[in-house]
């Protein structure tokens, strides 16, 4: 199965794109060339772009804390492991405190930084971070894997509790959804929703099925329609019926 997720808000999204850039950053550290470890400086400004938002943080905050009073009102329910309960509580009172002490702007250390700016700036030009625009990173990438490791992964780790505290909120996301089956007749699909507005919809195909969902939705209305898989020619409807799954997730 191929499964597509579609945030249906801002904060989602973002969320989301975090969660892709925090994976890729560490695959990047993990393998050991000059060119992963180019790769992962690349994915690290980037995700100082969208983890230095001004309201990021404030929104983590808020929302681990409903999460927590929601969660902790659970107690004393008989279909509710009390452990289980208790150790994601942990992990989101964990989370918080990490994030509290995230003192100043998310990300400042990096942009004080001089060299790593330098190299965020040239990045910017197509090519613009060859050896002889940059000699003293072309000398970085030319150390030991460990050290350019370790450099990485001490620029990264200021910005970790951003990734504790997203991983939470996007697994109980995710957690929340109850899944339906349904058929799109000759690729379309349409469900009146009657005011009510998920966060994400997660819609999940079978891999052998050349097309793929395009979706727009609000409050009144969703609609699916499946496109045809094709990488060369315009997009056209796949007008054939593709069963599917749809799990609507909201906090």
């Amino acid at each position: 199965m191929i499964i597509y997720e579609f945030p249906l808000n801002e904060r989602i999204r973002t969320l989301l794109r975090l969660e892709d850039l925090y994976e890729r950053i560490t695959h990047f550290i993990d393998r050991g060339t000059s060119d992963d470890h180019h790769a992962a400086l690349g994915v690290l400004f980037e995700i100082l772009e969208v983890a230095g938002r001004a309201d990021l943080k404030a929104d983590m905050l808020q929302e681990m804390e409903r999460q927590k009073r929601l969660l902790s009102a659970l107690r004393n329910n008989p279909e509710i492991s009390e452990d289980a309960l208790d150790a994601v509580l942990d992990e989101i009172e964990h989370a918080n405190d990490e994030l509290l002490a995230i003192s100043g702007k998310v990300g400042q250390h990096l942009r004080d930084n001089e060299w790593l700016m330098g190299i965020k700036q040239r990045a910017c030009i197509p090519g613009g971070t060859c050896e002889f625009d940059l000699p003293s990173y072309h000398y970085w990438l030319q150390q030991d894997v460990t050290l350019r490791r370790n450099y990485l992964k001490a620029w990264l780790g200021p910005l970790l509790p951003i990734h504790e505290g997203l991983t939470i909120v996007l697994k109980l996301l995710r957690e929340s959804g109850k899944t339906h089956h349904y058929t799109a007749q000759h690729g379309n699909f349409q469900q009146m929703q009657g005011g009510r507005m998920a966060q994400m919809l997660r819609i999940s195909l079978d891999d052998k099925l050349p097309c793929i969902p395009e979706i727009s939705a609000n409050k009144y209305a969703l609609n699916i329609r499946f496109i045809a898989a094709n990488y060369a020619a315009r997009s056209t409807l796949f007008d054939q019926d593709v069963p599917f799954d749809l799990t609507f997730c909201s906090l």
